[in-house]
């Protein structure tokens, strides 16, 4: 089971968003834009969270959080029959409001035909009745018909002619399961890292921990199968009955060891005048929770300390190799055991919240590619991040922008669900983006300003200092060419990100008429890619070395004579040029 889509209604900056969802999640977006509320929207719907008056929007008093599941097992269609469609998902609100605190309901797919819903079967299981319908054939020829007979032939009916049955899905007014408040666990296991965590409680052997459920699992494991651990099991267990003053059919114990009965006898004589008297009863441990207690985890890096002694790095490393480890765990689990017995889901959902801290470049890349890898073992891995290496255009369906430009429109999210490319476009614009990986900036920039080369890139931001308008929030990525721009134009249609394209007329003295023909026709390919509203462009006439004034012997596309020239005391801001760099950075 897996998550395949998510609503949320009036939670905290969110007024109203649906999400799609992939195996892999990767959200990013500028601070203060609401990606952490999206997180704190699904722990809060998986029960990791409590509720808050902070947590509804504004002046709303009530909220929800809406999750489709697909991909269900055999087990899990059973499990949640009811709620189940005719496409193997389920759909799943839960709701709150500031006076009542929340509930889970369910979606229920019902039949538009009323003779086929639940509720309506007393008007229809009169025999007179019911041998007219469809489903009669599902009907005992004699007898009186009572409603758990009908219920059956209504389900049977179902079955057999769901292709052909119209539906509506209705959000059920009674419990989710019939229970006031759904079970931990019931749609899987999520795991949440946050920004902050400390190693040191990710890898307790008690509670709740990474740790402690992967050493649980080792010792159970142990526990059923090693025959010493079994023996040790049972001769503490006899060895605490003897210490019990009676026998577990309530006989004395003569076995019981002298020294105790001393005790309780000192104990009642000083409880004499109370007529009291005291026994000393006990309980056999859990042998399991004896090894619990008796774990700790030393950390050699050279030097033998406990986690909390190493860098914030190796801390952030260790809780990684933890989760990953869990998810082996369960992978070789669902191996040896594909249709366990288990009730609740086998789903496991990890949360990353800024993966990249404490990591040196070279390390984030290492970790996107293991939690790409975490993601195709039958898990969903969700990222909250800020660093572009967690980008990646061959995922760029698992990419969503978060952003909030206004408080009333609330956190909004930019994904795209289609192929971008085709074949040959892919290939070439992956060969032009991977050059410069940085390009993956683009996806956090309020505005992106596609220029054609390096010289653009560096004079471009110097000019808009001189001028004071530059803005470190608008990134200008080198397309590598204009040959390349409409690709570039294209995606950031497709995630409906604001842009200007600055590019060349081309129509230099030294150029001959085909080449000029050629320019044009480029400009053109880029003019006609530009969606009006989310787009513009600026030409230099006929480049930015002629906009700056540069003589042509002054080393066209060589940015360092270009800053150089500029930076000088006697450089002076055309007109035509001061207009273009106020347009690009508006």
């Amino acid at each position: 089971m897996k998550i395949s889509k998510i609503e949320i209604s009036c939670w905290r900056s969110i007024v109203h968003e649906k999400i799609d969802f992939n195996d892999l999640m990767i959200f990013i977006g500028q601070n203060n834009h609401g990606k952490s509320n999206i997180l704190s929207s699904i722990l809060f719907f998986f029960g990791e969270i409590g509720l808050q008056d902070i947590d509804f929007n504004g002046e709303n008093t009530e909220l929800w959080v809406e999750v489709t599941f697909s991909d269900l097992n055999e087990e899990e269609d059973i499990t949640f029959k009811k709620y189940v469609t005719s496409a193997h998902t389920m759909t799943v609100r839960k709701q709150a409001t500031k006076t009542e605190g929340f509930v889970y309901h369910g979606y229920i797919q019902e039949p538009v035909e009323d003779w086929l819903k639940e509720d309506r079967i007393n008007d229809f299981k009169k025999r007179s009745i019911a041998v007219e319908l469809p489903l009669a054939e599902y009907l005992p020829s004699s007898g009186a018909i009572s409603k758990a007979l009908f219920l059956r032939a209504q389900e049977q009916y179902i079955e057999a002619n769901m292709p052909d049955l119209e539906f509506n899905n209705t959000l059920e007014t009674t419990n989710f399961l019939g229970l006031k408040n759904v079970a931990a666990g019931s749609f899987g296991d999520l795991f949440f890292i946050p920004s902050v965590k400390s190693a040191t409680a990710e890898l307790s052997p008690k509670g709740n921990s990474l740790f402690a459920q992967l050493y649980s699992k080792v010792v159970n494991k142990i526990s059923e199968t090693d025959s010493d651990f079994q023996d040790a099991k049972q001769n503490i267990l006899r060895f605490s009955k003897i210490l019990n003053k009676h026998n577990e059919d309530g006989s004395v114990n003569t076995q019981r060891p002298d020294d105790l009965t001393s005790l309780e006898t000192l104990i009642d004589g000083e409880l004499d005048d109370w007529n009291t008297s005291v026994d000393i009863q006990i309980t056999p441990p859990n042998v399991d929770d004896i090894f619990r207690v008796g774990a700790n985890v030393v950390v050699d890096d050279g030097v033998k300390t406990d986690i909390d002694r190493k860098g914030h790095g190796l801390q952030r490393a260790l809780i990684f190799a933890l989760v990953k480890a869990w998810a082996n765990m369960l992978k070789a689990e669902r191996i040896a055991s594909p249709s366990g017995n288990r009730e609740a889901s086998k789903a496991t959902y990890f949360i990353f919240e800024e993966p990249e801290l404490f990591l040196h470049p070279q390390a984030q890349r290492k970790l996107f590619s293991l939690l790409v890898e975490l993601s195709r073992e039958e898990n969903q891995v969700l990222i909250c991040t800020h660093s572009s290496s967690f980008i990646s255009l061959n995922h760029h369906k698992s990419i969503c922008i978060v952003k909030k430009d206004s408080v009333s429109n609330g956190t909004k999210v930019l994904q795209c669900n289609d192929d971008i490319f085709n074949d040959n476009e892919r290939k070439n614009f992956n060969l032009a983006y991977w050059i410069n990986p940085e390009r993956s900036e683009l996806f956090f920039a309020k505005k992106i300003i596609l220029v054609e080369g390096p010289t653009d890139k560096s004079i471009i931001p110097m000019l808009g200092i001189k001028m004071d308008i530059h803005k470190y929030d608008y990134t200008i990525i080198d397309c590598g060419g204009k040959d390349s721009m409409p690709q570039y134009i294209k995606l950031l249609n497709k995630f409906n990100l604001s842009y200007i394209v600055v590019y060349d007329k081309d129509h230099q003295a030294h150029k001959t008429t085909p080449q000029k023909s050629g320019s044009d026709t480029a400009s053109q390919l880029i003019e006609n890619d530009i969606k009006t509203g989310l787009g513009s462009s600026v030409i230099f006439v006929n480049d930015i070395e002629e906009e700056l004034g540069m003589t042509s012997d002054s080393g066209r596309s060589k940015p360092y004579k270009a800053i150089t020239f500029i930076d000088d005391e006697s450089f002076i801001f055309s007109t035509s040029l001061k207009e273009k760099i106020e347009i690009i950075y508006s």
